[in-house]
């Protein structure tokens, strides 16, 4: 190992000079194409090392207007908007599943290329902004000495928090600006190997349970099927008794889930498997359904089989579930969000995703946030940029995460870990007043 570490720069140009490009295909919605399997040696790897704004601001719409409301933070991930319109915000970084293999040395050393040097905070910051103006009076700590914390969420007076390897449940006050303590576990959660550490979280329309997404432990199950025991799947928990059972399965990658305000239904977005080519597989966007067996390992995109695994099980992938919307393949949407409450401009009725942008095709992707319209609750139409810039001479400023959506203020915000910053996204008309939408986006 050792010796493959001396040598990996050399390794790193020659995966970048010997990669294949990836050809620019439709990938993005219900139909997306897909291109025959290449399983390479070494696949496509390519990232974009950060470079910081220095002074500049990423690329909105027009009639938008966008703001850092909070810097100098520690790798922002996922936050969650409070009644008292207080901003929280989960730092850390977590993880801790050995290399198998040569080209998961390699990939490591690249995703690392991209990734901030500052150290997870392991930690919740609050943001508020006293005065209405758009800016943060107070950033302060709010909850400290977490483990990877990543998904939150608010029932009643009580705030739940998803570390890498449990969930807990602090007493609220609105207006408080800290909490002490370490909380009341009320589960643990899967942490073994834990390849994928992110544990997404929401809560239902009522209160009544909470869906937390559990990431695989492995690609496609190289680390063999056992340690993917209650991996792969949403976790639906009474948040009273932490009971828990399977929601939902074969889903790579949960990494966000909220619900549809239209249909009261789950959804997520979800990071799909590596190492079949620069254009495969895409990540998606899709509802959640109770019982539902969305593919991995054994194949994607509904019934698409992946060759890889041993021994096969055709009477799963008869069962798989077409995702409802393509996002383009290693994208790696982590953030989602609903436009409720009517949205804003042409931000009317469907999901803002955060995209944390490709390491594994030569040719970037992602490192943007869209927005996908809807239609009577359903996706329906091409994805719409909302927060882009984010490359320069192929340097990443930064690189978004979560997106949370602030119904009662119009106010998109977005969780940069790259930069270490929180964004406000906000529209800006000339009389002042929210725009009211056409009839095209009703």
């Amino acid at each position: 190992m050792t010796t493959l570490r001396y040598y990996a720069p050399a390794l790193l140009a020659a995966v970048a000079a010997c990669s294949p490009s990836s050809e620019g295909l439709d990938q993005y919605g219900k139909d997306p194409v897909l291109p025959e399997q290449a399983d390479a040696m070494f696949p496509a790897m390519n990232i974009a090392t950060p470079a910081g704004w220095k002074g500049d601001l990423p690329t909105v719409p027009e009639g938008f207007a966008v703001t850092a409301i909070a810097e100098n933070l520690k790798i922002p991930r996922q936050m969650l908007v409070l009644p008292n319109g207080d901003l929280l915000v989960a730092e850390g970084s977590g993880g801790n599943a050995p290399k198998l293999r040569p080209k998961d040395v390699i990939a490591g050393l690249i995703k690392s290329r991209g990734k901030s040097p500052v150290e997870g905070g392991d930690r919740i910051t609050l943001l508020r902004d006293s005065d209405g103006d758009g800016r943060t009076d107070l950033q302060t700590v709010f909850i400290d000495n977490l483990d990877a914390p990543y998904g939150l969420a608010l029932i009643g007076n009580d705030l739940y928090v998803a570390n890498q390897g449990n969930l807990v449940r602090f007493a609220y006050a609105e207006g408080a600006t800290s909490i002490a303590g370490s909380g009341e576990e009320v589960t643990k959660l899967p942490a073994k190997i834990n390849h994928h550490w992110t544990k997404a979280m929401t809560a239902s329309p009522d209160g009544s349970r909470l869906y937390v997404g559990i990431g695989s432990n492995s690609n496609v199950g190289e680390r063999g099927m056992d340690v993917e025991e209650d991996r792969a799947v949403v976790w639906e928990i009474d948040p009273e008794t932490g009971a828990s059972r399977i929601f939902a399965s074969g889903i790579r990658n949960p990494t966000d889930l909220a619900f549809n305000p239209w249909t009261d239904q789950l959804w997520a977005v979800v990071n799909e498997r590596d190492e079949l080519g620069p254009e495969l597989v895409p990540d998606y966007l899709t509802s959640v359904r109770e019982g539902g067996f969305y593919g991995w390992p054994y194949s994607y995109w509904g019934q698409t089989v992946d060759p890889r695994i041993r021994p096969q099980r055709p009477d799963l992938v008869r069962s798989a579930i077409v995702p409802d919307y393509a996002l383009g393949s290693h994208t790696a949407p982590l953030g989602l969000d609903f436009a409720s409450g009517g949205g804003v401009g042409p931000f009317t009725e469907g999901a803002f995703v955060g995209q944390h942008g490709s390491w594994n095709r030569s040719d970037l992707a992602g490192y943007k946030v869209v927005f996908v319209p809807f239609r009577n609750g359903r996706p329906a139409g091409d994805p719409m940029d909302v927060l882009s810039g984010f490359i320069a001479d192929g340097h990443a400023r930064g690189r978004p995460v979560g997106v949370t959506w602030d119904s009662e203020r119009s106010v998109l915000y977005v969780a940069d870990d790259v930069a270490n910053t929180v964004w406000r996204v906000a529209y800006r008309s000339v009389s002042g007043e929210r725009p009211v939408a056409s009839d095209r986006d009703q």
